[in-house]
């Protein structure tokens, strides 16, 4: 084995290193799963998903996705901003992604098994260049 590891250690490394770029998201708290800004674009038009933005009230004053519906991720449990049909596709949002990730693993509890998360979050949003709405 330490042969192989001597004789091959360029590999070795090089699997090391794209290991950790792979777990770099999940350590960061991030949400490396979700879907683009674009794809939420998509089924926002096209399959009427519904944006839930899961920050806290100051985050989500700062700006949000325009008809985003703001339930903190505290009170997901029994809001009534939640749409009754809950075959609707849900778009969870907040300002990288972690939140988001707790807040749709929480919707798929409740029934909502569209709910899906923004990958990157407000900022992943913000960078693609589209529409941020201020209360």
């Amino acid at each position: 084995m330490l042969a192989f590891l001597t004789e091959n250690w360029l590999l070795v490394a090089a699997a090391l290193i794209s290991g950790a770029m792979l777990a770099a998201p999940k350590l960061r708290g991030g949400v490396g799963g979700g879907i683009s800004p674009a794809e939420a674009v998509r089924l926002i038009n096209r399959e009427k998903a519904v944006v839930i933005d899961v920050r806290e009230a100051d985050e989500y004053a700062k700006g949000h996705i325009k008809g985003a519906r703001h339930v903190p991720l505290a009170s997901l449990d029994g809001a009534k901003a939640l749409p009754t049909n809950k075959a609707l596709p849900l778009v969870v949002v907040c300002a990288r992604g972690a939140r988001a990730g707790r807040g749709a693993a929480q919707l798929r509890k409740m029934g909502y098994e569209q709910a899906q998360v923004l990958a990157g979050g407000m900022g992943a949003w913000q960078q693609a260049d589209l529409p941020v709405q201020t209360a």
